[in-house]
């Protein structure tokens, strides 16, 4: 090997580790940045404003900004802005338990969107007050658990199904074969006690007789104006209006800064959304719409619902 060969074969080495190097460098960049980005300051007093859209499916993030504003000292009052069908029941429990949480130690007022429905509407709950648009989707109290199976087809296909389960109700629900009359109830009583629970919710956040609570909550989704005369929200108004409010109840200077809390990740920063939110997300709610057993749900369905 010659020695121009070698030092063609040296400068190729070269040049590759200082093109490391520099990616390596601008991606250190970009992370120092976007941790920079991450730590915005307070710079004072302020009313922190936290976003709940789209269907309830994971709450981290949520909970994340609920809990931000619950410990930073500068936060003198949340606005919760809610644009939600709902989701899952166990999502809409977390949240509306640490909003309850943050209720208790600072004032809270809730301001739905177009939607503010089933796990949407329980998560407002805990406010001191609740505001919507006159035409708001509410309400929509209760819970649903979708399921379905194919084993007609299946036996038109020639195809069978074993599957060996410790006990009888363990493949509950199946989706290859018909629920039993013991395996409807179980699932039945399962959808009660979540609904149970979705009416003392409603009845301590909205100070109702949990009897007039159910006479309201048969699934059915209600305008902003109907859940006003219903008792289901406090007024029809916007963020203003719950600004206004504060500052004559509860001493909360209408000129004081309103800011969103946003809690993203740090492949959301340089990516945009997660990984989780985007596919997880999709796969779980194709999944929860079959037969999976992954918790009830609270969500408004317009195209299950009929009057």
């Amino acid at each position: 090997m010659t020695l121009e060969t070698d030092l063609l074969i040296d400068r190729r080495r070269l040049k590759r580790r200082l093109l490391l190097w520099r990616l390596l460098t601008v991606a250190a960049v970009l992370v120092v940045a976007a941790i920079l980005i991450g730590k915005s300051s307070t710079g004072g007093d302020h009313v922190a404003r936290v976003k709940v859209e789209g269907t309830l499916i994971s709450e981290r993030k949520t909970i994340k900004a609920l809990e931000t504003a619950l410990e930073d000292a500068s936060v003198r009052a949340v606005i919760l802005m809610v644009n939600s069908p709902g989701g899952g029941v166990a999502a809409g429990e977390a949240i509306h338990d640490l909003v309850e949480r943050v209720a208790t130690k600072k004032p809270v007022v809730a301001v739905m969107g177009a939607t503010a429905a089933s796990a949407g509407y329980m998560i407002s709950l805990p406010a001191a007050r609740i505001y919507a648009h006159n035409s708001t989707l509410t309400g929509s109290i209760g819970v649903l658990l979708p399921t379905g199976e194919v084993s007609g087809l299946l036996r038109w296909l020639g195809i069978t199904d074993e599957t060996l389960t410790s006990g009888p109700l363990k493949n509950v629900p199946s989706l290859t074969k018909p629920m039993t009359e013991q395996g409807r109830a179980v699932m039945q009583a399962l959808i009660d006690d979540l609904y149970d629970q979705f009416v003392a919710m409603v009845a301590k956040g909205r100070k109702m007789e949990p009897a007039r609570v159910r006479e309201l909550a048969d699934g059915r989704a209600y305008t902003g104006r109907q859940a006003l005369a219903l008792g289901l929200i406090d007024a029809i108004g916007v963020e203003r209006d719950a600004r206004e409010w504060l500052a004559a109840e509860r001493a909360i200077p209408v000129t004081l800064p309103a800011r969103d809390i946003r809690i993203d990740t740090l492949r959301d920063k340089l990516f945009g959304e997660d990984a989780e939110g985007l596919f997880g997300g999709i796969v779980k709610t194709l999944l929860s719409q079959s037969v999976s057993l992954d918790g009830g749900w609270a969500l408004w369905q317009p195209g299950l619902y009929r009057q």
